[in-house]
């Protein structure tokens, strides 16, 4: 499969603008969070567009920051500032359900990496390979074009990355998940796995797996708030038809369930649960403040 920019030519002169103009707000955001004494951490974004070859511009829409814990709360308030709000940041606590490796021990292995000579936090290429795999399987594996992510974090990793760095610091089921994300990438799009420790494993991705990103893909119907669809009847139903039955894939990453469970369905009920009633409330909210 050719890369993003071979695909699609005529976008690439519009990527490329665009993913200067956030180059150039990732480093107002990392000055602005420095000066009041956050240091942040840039995740997806300009973070993953650096393993992509110069002729393939890889497009993002904001800036995707984790901070501490501790300073999310400041970081927020920062954000709703009136120069906060010039920068399109969006802003993460810790890793929450991306990683579940400690922020003092993902902090500790992040590298600092210039762009434009001005010095940006970036997580381990190993850390980062496994923040990437998961959120792509977190979104129900709806983007196919997000794998290329995968495929230059691992077929332009660095000489002295480190699989055991990468997969051995997460439990079974977290590894599992980044192996499968990884055959996948080699199933749609060619990932060469000759040499690697998982080579055997990752081509024998569960039939599920394909058969649910697939669907996804010939849906052609990306996830989109349902608050933002209310002004527009067949987006809602097309939005609410999306959502039931729940992605198995991303139901099963929400339940932190093993891809080599026998069923999905016990996600899928959990996802409905943990969804339904936030959703409903959410929309309530919204239809009381549109009525006023």
């Amino acid at each position: 499969m050719s890369s993003p920019s071979k695909e699609h030519p005529t976008d690439d002169r519009w990527n490329r603008l665009f993913a200067r103009k956030l180059e150039m707000e990732t480093i107002e955001a990392f000055r602005f969070f420095r000066g009041n004494g956050i240091e942040p951490v840039l995740i997806k974004g300009w973070a993953a567009a650096r393993n992509y070859p110069d002729d393939t511009p890889r497009t993002y829409t904001d800036i995707d920051i984790a901070v501490a814990a501790s300073d999310h709360e400041k970081a927020k308030e920062l954000l709703a500032s009136e120069r906060g709000k010039k920068i399109a940041v969006d802003l993460h606590r810790e890793l929450r359900h991306l990683d579940t490796r400690s922020w003092t021990g993902l902090l500790a292995d992040s590298i600092e990496v210039e762009l434009d000579g001005y010095p940006i936090r970036v997580p381990s290429a190993e850390d980062h390979l496994r923040i990437l795999a998961v959120h792509w399987l977190n979104d129900g594996g709806e983007r196919k074009d997000r794998l290329w992510d995968i495929y230059y974090a691992v077929d332009r990793r660095p000489s002295d990355f480190s699989w055991d760095r990468c997969l051995g610091v997460v439990d079974e089921v977290r590894r599992q998940w980044v192996v499968a994300a990884i055959g996948l990438t080699h199933k749609y799009l060619g990932l060469n796995l000759t040499g690697l420790p998982f080579e055997k494993e990752a081509n024998e991705v569960p039939a599920w797996l394909s058969k649910t990103v697939e669907k996804e893909w010939n849906s052609g119907v990306l996830h989109r708030s349902l608050h933002t669809s209310l002004n527009d009847p067949l987006e809602f139903f097309r939005q609410l038809r999306k959502r039931f039955p729940p992605n198995p894939l991303q139901a099963m990453i929400e339940q932190e369930g093993r891809i080599t469970a026998r069923s999905r369905l016990p996600y899928q009920l959990g996802s409905m649960k943990n969804r339904m009633l936030p959703s409903i409330k959410g929309l309530l909210e919204t239809i009381r403040l549109k009525s006023r």
